[in-house]
């Protein structure tokens, strides 16, 4: 059984979803990939479930401009054991920095004796984060400093790094670039 709850925050209403006491997931209503793993008849509301509840008050505090530590929920996402080494990896990147496709790609070729790692593949991982915001796909660009890859949209990643007060003098929309080098601030 999956329970599951709504929060409301100032980029949009997000679906939460717990099994057990673990979370499993939280969507940006609309996002791409909202929720892939679930299916409906598996959900049931339940406001009263204390991981959903301690997860609003993480949310609450995030949005309020605190930096709560992801070691303070209980996160289960469920997928692949490459998809969870990536989903690993986000949840190392430091509040207010960014990593690279390409950096995470790296470090997943060296812990499993790999020559190379495809940054689409990590891409595609990445992409697939059950557990957006706290498990942070937000912070991953390209390594030209472009910001792509956010299920969520480019226009709530960009809300949620500025957020974090990531220095975006050096990330662009992609697209924009090459019309009028366009610098997001």
């Amino acid at each position: 059984m999956i329970h599951t709850t709504h929060y409301d925050s100032p980029i949009g209403r997000f679906l939460l979803a717990a099994r057990g006491n673990a979370l499993t997931g939280l969507w940006i209503e609309g996002q791409k990939y909202f929720p892939d793993s679930f299916k409906e008849e598996e959900m049931t509301e339940r406001e009263g479930c204390q991981v959903l509840k301690d997860t609003k008050t993480w949310l609450d505090r995030y949005f309020a401009g605190e930096k709560p530590s992801i070691q303070e929920l209980p996160l289960k996402p469920e997928g692949s054991d490459f998809r969870r080494q990536v989903w690993d990896i986000l949840c190392r990147i430091p509040y207010g920095q960014v990593t690279t496709y390409k950096e995470i790609s790296k470090k997943i070729a060296d812990a499993n004796g790999l020559d190379h790692m495809s940054a689409q593949a990590v891409g595609g991982a990445v992409g697939h984060n059950p557990i957006s915001v706290i498990i942070p796909c937000h912070r991953v660009v390209g390594t030209d400093g472009s910001l792509t890859g956010y299920a969520g949209g480019i226009d709530r990643k960009i809300k949620l790094l500025t957020l974090e007060g990531v220095d975006m003098g050096r990330l662009f929309v992609p697209g924009e670039k090459a019309a009028a080098i366009y610098r997001v601030s």
